[in-house]
């Protein structure tokens, strides 16, 4: 088993916890209520200014971290050879598909497995770091592009995924807290509605992530082989740059009252080209601040939450659809309220992290992903 890179694991916790300042609300709220904070009508002072807030900090930012630490996680699994990495990948989109279908319709798992299996040969045949991050880029801002694109020809009109009727609202409560049968049909029709949107837009932005996240690691910045410099530098460029794309965006999103075809298309692509630039951002700081930060207890803890990613990222979903489907809090929060349940979720992914990991080297699903991994691959 290859040696461990402690930041990297770092930098993964903290996107697997920050994903999850996100996700609350798709837990917690009806699914349109995930980028519309006026779904169901011009909604409060507090969630709007909430939903600002997370949008400026978080939203998006995390999913493109992560999918940059993926890339750079399959530039390390190069030498494992096309065995390994087909069937490693094949089985993450068998594990999000079963997510997917049966536990939560916000899944991430299957899109990562199904992009990283079409462009992981990308990273493999790459002839330069440099003409690497170049296609990762283009890839990106091509998914950017075809997400302006969609808004030129989408119709003034919302369509129910953005503005639900009542009765829309009342039957998706009945389904989540129902479950069954009743909610894996459903689960369905939004898989399908996911994977459209990952085949026309969003999957060449998880891409082009991937692929930048790979040449950085192929060049040693996520290995941390520059200086504090230069990581703290590129933190302080990139951090303010994105907020000046994306905080003007934010404010007219509000003032328009969350307009179908301005928010959901034409002020979302600065706030995606902002999410990019924040996440290298945020990726820089955990380099930059390394040395004073793993002094820290809770910097070690967050890296141990890092090396049980997979297993953590589940979990979450365990703990969120038991409490708000299964306890039947589903609708009953705030956004901001939803927000403040966060830290008890983060404490019980802390909780069993470290339980577990006092006792063995990998998480529950790290290590069946790599037996299972090895088998398919006929290295078992």
């Amino acid at each position: 088993m290859r040696p461990r890179i402690a930041t990297l694991d770092f930098a993964r916790g903290i996107a697997i916890f920050g994903i999850l300042l996100l996700n609350i609300s798709a837990f917690g709220l009806p699914k349109a209520a995930y980028l519309n904070p006026a779904y169901a009508g011009q909604p409060s002072a507090t969630d709007a200014w909430t939903w600002a807030v997370l949008d400026v900090l978080a939203q998006g930012k995390f999913l493109m971290m992560f999918a940059m630490l993926f890339g750079a996680g399959l530039q390390m699994l190069l030498p494992r050879g096309k065995a390994w990495i087909q069937s490693r990948l094949s089985l993450l989109l068998l594990c999000g598909l079963i997510h997917a279908v049966f536990f939560w319709d916000g899944d991430i798992l299957l899109a990562y497995g199904l992009i990283g299996l079409v462009f992981w040969r990308l990273v493999r045949e790459a002839k330069s770091n440099q003409s690497l991050f170049r296609t990762g880029m283009v890839l990106y801002l091509i998914g950017v592009s075809i997400l302006m694109m969609l808004g030129l020809i989408s119709t003034a009109k919302p369509d129910s995924f953005w503005q639900p009727d009542f009765a829309e609202l009342q039957y998706e409560q009945f389904w989540r807290l129902k479950g069954g049968v009743e909610a894996i049909n459903n689960r369905l029709d939004l898989l399908s509605s996911s994977l459209i949107s990952v085949a026309v837009q969003y999957g060449w932005e998880l891409g082009g992530a991937m692929l930048m996240g790979a040449s950085l690691m192929r060049s040693g910045w996520l290995k941390g082989q520059f200086n504090v410099r230069h990581y703290l530098g590129v933190a302080a460029v990139m951090l303010p740059l994105s907020w000046i794309i994306q905080i003007p965006a934010v404010v007219i999103a509000w003032r328009t009252g969350w307009d179908y075809r301005w928010s959901g298309f034409y002020l979302q692509a600065p706030r995606e080209i902002g999410a990019l630039m924040q996440a290298v951002g945020y990726l820089a700081l955990c380099y930059g601040l390394w040395p004073q930060l793993v002094k820290q207890r809770w910097v070690i803890w967050m890296s141990q939450v890092g090396r049980m990613a997979l297993t953590n990222y589940l979990l979450q979903t365990l703990v969120c659809t038991f409490f708000f489907n299964s306890l039947g809090f589903y609708q009953h929060f705030s956004r901001l309220q939803l927000v403040a349940l966060v830290p008890a979720v983060w404490a019980v992914n802390l909780a069993i992290t470290l339980l577990w990991l006092r006792h063995f080297r990998q998480g529950p699903m790290e290590w069946l992903w790599r037996k299972l991994t090895a088998k398919a691959a006929g290295e078992a």
